[in-house]
């Protein structure tokens, strides 16, 4: 059995998707500009370093979302899709995606961003598959359904996306064994997964992932001109 695994923010996208809809929700209006901007950059760096406290960040990441409720959020989103991320999505990241699908393999998304803002960019990737950052909800007697800003089960960051892709073989009744896997990231956070499937792909690679890949032999794919 292949499966085809594709982190999402600078591999798939030239851009990260949550940062990116951090600043489209900022420029209508739903958060302090300056006070945001400060914010979202340190935790960027945070990511970038390998020191992101994931669930601070969800919260921070998912505030103007609780604030605004789903209707709002889903419109504010759907305009997300059409104005920044599907002119983003570029031939040569399609192309991978359908490669694959077309030689027969199973293919997942396994992102560190929220279910919300990636649900409908795996979609349009047409990608079923997505291990996101799961959301929890108010699903109290007279609580409101919607988002709380906290995580439910393991978050799909560093060590996390190995064990949420353990729990999707085992409701499965696999194991790594019994698939010829590949995975594709531009990260150095995901080295743990990178170092667990047996085609591991740096792709658009940072700095640090660039020189892992480079000793260890890894293919080093660039899909896009520069990050």
């Amino acid at each position: 059995m292949k499966v085809t695994l594709f982190d999402l923010d600078h591999t798939l996208l030239p851009l990260d998707s949550d940062y990116a809809w951090g600043e489209f929700t900022t420029a209508m209006g739903w958060t302090d500009s300056a006070e945001f901007l400060r914010r979202n950059d340190a935790f960027y760096r945070a990511y970038q370093e390998g020191t992101l406290d994931i669930h601070d960040y969800v919260r921070f990441a998912t505030d103007a979302v609780r604030r605004k409720g789903p209707a709002l959020s889903a419109a504010a989103h759907e305009n997300f899709m059409r104005m920044v991320i599907r002119p983003a999505m570029q031939p040569q990241a399609l192309a991978l995606v359908q490669g694959h699908r077309d030689a027969g393999d199973n293919l997942l998304i396994v992102t560190a961003t929220n279910e919300f803002v990636t649900r409908p960019i795996a979609d349009a990737f047409g990608v079923t598959e997505l291990l996101a950052v799961q959301l929890e909800r108010d699903t109290r007697p007279g609580g409101t359904g919607w988002i709380t800003g906290e995580i439910v089960g393991i978050p799909t960051f560093r060590e996390g996306k190995v064990a949420r892709m353990e729990q999707w073989l085992g409701q499965r009744h696999l194991h790594w064994s019994d698939l010829q896997t590949t995975f594709y990231s531009d990260s150095i956070n995901d080295l743990p997964l990178l170092e667990k499937v047996n085609n591991p792909v740096a792709t658009n690679p940072d700095d640090k992932l660039r020189s892992i890949a480079g000793q260890r032999g890894w293919r080093i794919l660039e899909l896009f001109p520069s990050k």
